[in-house]
């Protein structure tokens, strides 16, 4: 009959210590962005120079999220790309769909 023992003895008492810091230095990088936002909220008249601004933070923020956490930093370029290229063009869209907006709401009123 078979020994399906281990031969090496387990190390008991051993447990590796957990690798918290990039969860504190995503917490921070957030934090930082979304405090930003606030002084801009409270500092600069609302225009659609403040709702790019906005617009541009809260993608970072996504963006940051993603690669940490969704681990997409650490994929395969192709895989990056496939994701990268549609969200450009729809921050292209949704860029051209407020310019477009503000201008015919001008033209109109």
């Amino acid at each position: 009959m078979a020994n399906h023992a281990p031969e090496h003895p387990a190390h008991t008492g051993e447990i590796a210590k957990p690798n918290t810091a990039w969860i504190w230095k995503t917490f921070w990088v957030i934090t930082a962005i979304t405090a930003l936002e606030f002084a801009i909220a409270f500092v600069m008249p609302s225009s659609t120079l403040r709702n790019s601004i906005f617009i541009i933070l809260t993608i970072c923020k996504a963006f940051f999220i993603v690669a940490e956490f969704m681990h997409l930093k650490h994929e395969t370029k192709g895989l990056i790309w496939t994701i990268l290229v549609p969200m450009s063009l729809l921050i292209w869209l949704l860029v051209a769909l407020i310019t477009e907006g503000n201008a015919i709401h001008k033209n109109i009123f």
